[in-house]
């Protein structure tokens, strides 16, 4: 039997001979076996229709040296040759399985044929000189496609507006690209073979050791920092740190990609600022108000301490604003925030409601006579008159003050007790305070 119809006949188990081995390349692992076992198939098929195609003496010649002329549609081999680049594998494990190949077609064809005739030699030839020309074409498409990919990636490195740079196994710098040079404010040559600690970064410690978790767990870690380089630019960073394997799935080195969020970083803060705290004053709104009150309740009841809240709702803010007009109530607001802010401690907490409602947290606040004492200093603080709209103005405040743990223990709760007390207040002659009490009972302590 011919060499070509020994390969078509045989090819299950030649096929099967090569899978075995293909189960020792690493990146032959991870691809599709039917797909893996097609190619291979092609492979064979393809060899075995070039034995039967009639070639000269100076074609054999060609051919044996890996001079073959080129058709100019892209033979199978040069197929192989770009698939096994852009899947990962190495040369050896390119070449590897066109050895292997090679290898399963001989032996199945010696233990077929125990002795070859001087025709089936020379078709054995043939055989080796189609696994040669292949292998060249696979390997030269293979280094085409390697060298067009690295041009592509270093095109894509040097225009990346991120900084990029390589590792190795101990942390210091063996490639870095402009962006990265940019941020640093060093020459690349000042920055390969340092590392992170050479150049005195503030991160270092943590990046160290989150590199040495990449290396060892083979896994890749997503991780921030606050820094300001050189260069002035940036301050908070995040990066991703990301291992480069090795065929026996070793990391070898490791790559960083890290971008500046600092912007990104301030629009957040500014979101969440305005979502918590009054556009107008500047202070805590409620929302704010009610989730700091909830912490203060927490440890007040951890620590056995009391707090005590106020509630204010300033005396005659609806006539200025309707006289005077909005702008200027706005601006009565805004003062009214600044004197509450300078009666307190700076760990109280001011916040406004809405309106003209402002609320206190004070906390530690073991006794009624230090409540009365900040309720005293507000009343005179805001009876003094405010210069609005070029005239001078005055107002009062009505205070409610209600006490944790004996008043209410939830936040909302504490709140609406403390709503009480002030409502109190004000039908009591305004500008003065009222302690929450169960009973109807008026604590009086006014101007």
């Amino acid at each position: 039997m011919r060499l070509a119809d020994f390969i078509r006949a045989e090819i299950e188990p030649i096929l099967q001979d090569w899978e075995e081995f293909a189960e020792t390349l690493l990146h032959a692992r991870r691809m599709d076996k039917t797909g893996l076992r097609d190619h291979a198939r092609d492979m064979l098929l393809e060899i075995a229709d070039d034995l039967d195609s009639d070639q000269s003496e100076s074609e054999q010649v060609a051919k044996s040296r890996g001079h073959e002329p080129k058709d100019e549609e892209i033979s199978w081999a040069e197929v192989h040759g770009g698939d096994r680049q852009t899947s990962g594998f190495s040369v050896n494990e390119t070449v590897s399985e066109f050895r292997a190949l090679r290898a399963s077609v001989v032996s199945q064809w010696t233990k077929a044929s125990p002795t070859i005739a001087r025709q089936q030699l020379e078709e054995l030839t043939r055989f080796h000189e189609a696994i040669d020309q292949a292998v060249a074409e696979s390997l030269e498409q293979y280094a085409t496609v390697k060298e067009m990919e690295t041009r592509l990636f270093g095109a894509i490195l040097v225009a990346s507006p991120d900084p990029i740079y390589v590792l190795d196994l101990e942390g210091r710098f063996v490639y870095a690209n402009k962006a990265t040079a940019d941020l640093f404010a060093l020459k690349r040559e000042e920055i390969m073979g340092k590392s992170t600690f050479d150049l005195g970064f503030s991160f270092a410690s943590d990046f160290q050791r989150n590199l040495e978790k990449v290396v060892a767990e083979h896994a890749t870690y997503r991780g921030k920092f606050v820094h300001t380089f050189a260069s002035g630019h940036g301050e908070k960073f995040e990066y991703l740190l990301a291992p480069v394997l090795d065929q026996y799935s070793n990391t070898e080195a490791t790559v960083c990609i890290a971008r500046d969020i600092t912007a990104q970083a301030l629009a957040e803060e500014q979101i969440w600022h305005n979502a918590h705290h009054d556009l107008l004053t500047g202070l805590p709104n409620r929302r704010l108000f009610l989730d700091r009150l909830e912490q203060e309740t927490k440890h007040a009841k951890r620590s056995s301490l009391p707090l005590a809240v106020l509630f204010m709702d300033l005396d005659g803010f609806k006539e200025i604003n309707d006289s005077l007009g909005h702008e200027a109530g706005d601006r009565l607001l805004v003062d009214v925030a600044e004197r509450l802010t300078d009666c307190v401690r700076e760990d109280d907490t001011v916040a406004r409601l809405g309106g003209d409602e402002f609320t206190v947290i004070l906390s530690g606040a073991r006794q009624r006579e230090h409540v009365e004492l900040v309720a005293r200093t507000i009343i005179d603080a805001l009876a003094m008159p405010f210069q609005i709209a070029e005239k001078p103005v005055r107002i009062s405040v009505s205070i409610g003050a209600t006490f944790f743990p004996q008043d209410a223990a939830s936040p909302e709760d504490l709140l609406n007790a403390a709503d009480q007390a002030m409502y109190k207040a004000k039908k009591s002659g305004s500008n003065r305070l009222c302690f929450y009490e169960p009973v109807e009972k008026v604590t009086g302590l006014s101007a």
